[in-house]
């Protein structure tokens, strides 16, 4: 027995050394994200009219398989500085060279992505919708209440706002 059993062990133990490689360090793997970037920036024209547009996108049912997706789509597009897509707001902001990239060929990248998606309200844009800061309702009272003449002067640009215009003081 004891013949048996001497080499069965031996033949455990190797087995144990052998196939039970515990590494406590994980694999580490680099990208090079830096040379993507360079990559990007230096395909954007620095003399190109640069356009903004934004739409709505029906269909989504997740922000990342969905909106990332399409977000990823239009951003791989030759001339397109910025794509960003709201999953909550279901909003795309892409910022575009006009001579590379036109509105229609934004609609067809998110339909490429998936039948199901529909571009809705495409509408070209100064500044995206969530760059835009509200005014508070009373621009103008808030702004002078209790501040003196220099203040109120260095307040008057805010005056000039849209939604500032028609309230008055």
């Amino acid at each position: 027995m004891k013949v048996f059993k001497n080499p069965i062990i031996i033949t455990v133990l190797m087995l144990v050394v052998v196939a039970c490689k515990n590494n406590a360090e994980p694999e580490v793997k680099t990208v090079e994200l830096a040379k993507a970037n360079k990559d990007i920036a230096s395909a954007l024209d620095p003399n190109a009219t640069y356009a903004k547009v934004e739409f709505n996108i029906k269909g989504m049912t997740c922000a990342m398989g969905c909106a990332k997706t399409i977000e990823k789509k239009m951003a791989k597009m030759e001339g397109v500085k910025m794509a960003k897509v709201d999953f909550d707001k279901e909003l795309a902001m892409v910022e575009y060279d006009e001579s590379k990239v036109t509105p229609s060929s934004l609609e067809e990248a998110v339909a490429k992505v998936s039948d199901i998606y529909k571009v809705e309200d495409l509408k070209i844009v100064d500044a995206f919708s969530a760059e835009k800061k509200p005014c508070k309702e009373d621009c103008k009272m808030a702004c002078c209440k209790d501040k003196t003449e220099a203040d109120k002067m260095a307040c008057a640009k805010d005056y000039k706002k849209d939604c500032c215009k028609d309230k008055k003081a």
